[in-house]
């Protein structure tokens, strides 16, 4: 049916609760000061379910450390704009070629059998260098994780939308970048550049083959975002980058992931979008 050129006066009022009814997969929320836990919050927000993956062993290795599973889940539940929906939280290792299926699966099953959003956030963090120092078992990590498990996920969540009927509404994925490609690049982590590089230029391809099934694929790049893992001068050199002299915040992507989440922003696919406060390289 054609549409009017004009929203009706209804159509523009925004609902509280866009997502209600809606369920999603945000990966890598293994703590609540990342973005995962930030974009699971927005989204619970907004009124949708939602399944948070972490691997614990990742986080704990880093100098930040890891958080309970069942806190972050607790902090995501706190947020709910929907007192009907849920929250559910799952681990799973995406460097194994099969979790990437088997996550999407267990994720549609908890929410009630459809996953409408994939958030593709999680990363691996550090085992990186420069020219001189990567090495294949470097490059091979990476790839896993960073690439090849975000493709996974997206192949097992196309086949359950192709399931639905016909144009379903509310198919969303957003994938994770890193702004490698702006400035000077990411001269100190190639292995994880080059990773994330692919995520954007595959972004087009995958939102025309995941169009026939009203999906839309942006990928997003939030710059630097405070997420504990820098302090100091090196932390107040950055921040003096920014125009508003902060670092970003992990709900400062958040804010932009939920809303293309929305059906407001059905009519956006195939885009990498800088998310980073005017940040001057």
């Amino acid at each position: 049916m054609p549409r009017l050129p004009h929203p009706t006066p209804e159509e523009l009022r925004r609902d509280p609760l866009p997502l209600r009814g809606r369920t999603a997969l945000v990966t890598g929320a293994s703590r609540r000061g990342g973005i995962g836990h930030a974009v699971a919050r927005r989204l619970a927000a907004y009124g949708a379910s939602v399944y948070l993956h972490h691997h614990v062993p990742h986080d704990a290795e880093q100098p930040w450390g890891a958080d309970r599973p069942e806190d972050v889940a607790e902090s995501v539940r706190g947020a709910l704009g929907d007192p009907g929906a849920r929250v559910v939280a799952g681990p799973g290792d995406l460097a194994g070629p099969d979790v990437p299926g088997e996550l999407v699966g267990r994720a549609a099953e908890a929410l009630g059998g459809r996953l409408d959003i994939l958030v593709a956030n999680h990363a691996q963090s550090g085992f990186d260098g420069a020219l001189d120092d990567i090495d294949p078992e470097m490059l091979d990590r990476h790839w896993a994780v960073d690439t090849r498990s975000v493709i996974l996920l997206v192949q097992a969540y196309a086949r359950r939308r192709a399931a639905l009927p016909p144009r379903t509404p509310g198919g969303r994925v957003v994938m994770m970048t890193s702004g490698q490609d702006m400035g000077g690049g990411m001269p100190r982590e190639l292995a994880y550049a080059l990773q994330k590089g692919a995520l954007a230029s595959v972004t087009r391809s995958l939102a025309t083959t995941l169009a026939e099934h009203a999906v839309t694929v942006n990928t997003v790049n939030p710059g630097p975002v405070d997420t504990d893992y820098l302090t100091g001068d090196d932390y107040d050199a950055v921040a003096a980058l920014f125009p508003a002299g902060r670092w970003g915040m992990p709900d400062d992507p958040a804010r932009l992931i939920a809303w293309l989440a929305t059906d407001e922003a059905e009519w956006v696919t195939g885009q990498v979008i800088d998310s980073e406060g005017g940040f001057r390289r």
